[in-house]
C-alpha cells in the first residue's frame, strides 16, 4: 500500500465530517440536509484533488528540454534557463497575444491579472513566466496600461517555443498553455503540462482543466447562477464596477 493510500485509508468518513453542527440564522432542516450531502461531497472533492497533486508530484522525469531557448524580455535578452533565476522549477503560461492581434484575449488578460496580485507570493516558491509571440515592446504596453505591476513577460517570437509547448502553428491561432519546468545540475525537464482541451471536454461545458486555474470560475462556481453560458470576461467594460 503507497503512502497516499494508507493515509486515505485512515481519514473520517465525508458524511461523518458533514454531519458537524453547523448552523446558519433562518435556515430550514431540509436546507440543512441538502447542504450536509454537498458538503460531503466538497470534502470528497479536496481530497480527490490531493491525491491528484500527489500523483502529479510523483511525476517520473520528462523530457530534457531540446535547446535552451531565447526570448526577449522587459530588460533584454534572456533564456529559459536563465528564467528560472534562484528557483529550480519554472512555470510558463502562453499568453494569446501573437502579432496577429490588436488586443490580447480578454480570458488570458482575466486569468494573468489575478496571477498579477498573487505573484509576490508565487514567487517565493517558483519562477513564473508569461510568454507571447507579439513583440516586447507591444507585451509590456498592454501591462502598463492595464497596470500589472509583478508579471515577467518575454517574447517568444525569435523561437519554436510556442510551438514546441503550446501546440501553436506559428501562421494560426493562439493557444493557451501551462507548463511547468525543472532544472536538476545544469540540465532542464519538462515537468507537466495542461493537456485538458476542446477535445477532452464534457458536453455542454467549456474546455476547462482540473482543478480550474481561472479564479474567477472558482468564484462564481459557489453562486446560484454559476458560469452562465454567454457571459465571458471583457477587456473592458461599458458599466463601472458595482
Amino acid at each position: 500500500m503507497t503512502e497516499l493510500n494508507q493515509a486515505s485509508s485512515t481519514l473520517k468518513p465525508a458524511r461523518e465530517l458533514a454531519d458537524l453542527p453547523r448552523r446558519f440564522p433562518g435556515e430550514s432542516a431540509e436546507y440543512r440536509r441538502a447542504r450536509n450531502e454537498l458538503l460531503a461531497e466538497e470534502i470528497e472533492l479536496r481530497r480527490h484533488i490531493e491525491r491528484v497533486a500527489a500523483q502529479r508530484r510523483a511525476l517520473p522525469l520528462g523530457g530534457a528540454v531540446p535547446e535552451d531557448y531565447r526570448f526577449e524580455g522587459e530588460s533584454g535578452p534572456v533564456t529559459l534557463s536563465q528564467m528560472f533565476g534562484t528557483h529550480d522549477t519554472l512555470v510558463t503560461y502562453n499568453w494569446m497575444f501573437g502579432p496577429q492581434r490588436e488586443r490580447p484575449c480578454p480570458m488570458c488578460t482575466s486569468l494573468l491579472s489575478a496571477y498579477d496580485g498573487e505573484m509576490p507570493d508565487i514567487l517565493q516558491r517558483v519562477a513564473f513566466a508569461v510568454i507571447a509571440r507579439s513583440p516586447i515592446e507591444k507585451l509590456a504596453a498592454f501591462k502598463k496600461e492595464r497596470g500589472w505591476r509583478h508579471l515577467r513577460l518575454y517574447s517568444s517570437a525569435g523561437n519554436t517555443f510556442n510551438r514546441d509547448y503550446a501546440g501553436e502553428d506559428p501562421d494560426g491561432d493562439d493557444v493557451p498553455a501551462f507548463n511547468v519546468f525543472t532544472r536538476t545540475n545544469g540540465t532542464v525537464r519538462h515537468f507537466w503540462a495542461a493537456e485538458m482541451g476542446p477535445w477532452t471536454a464534457d458536453p455542454g461545458q467549456d474546455p476547462r482543466g482540473a482543478p480550474d486555474v481561472m479564479p474567477i470560475w472558482t468564484v462564481l462556481d459557489m453562486t446560484p447562477g454559476g458560469r452562465g453560458s454567454d457571459w465571458y470576461p471583457k477587456l473592458q467594460y461599458d458599466n463601472a464596477p458595482r
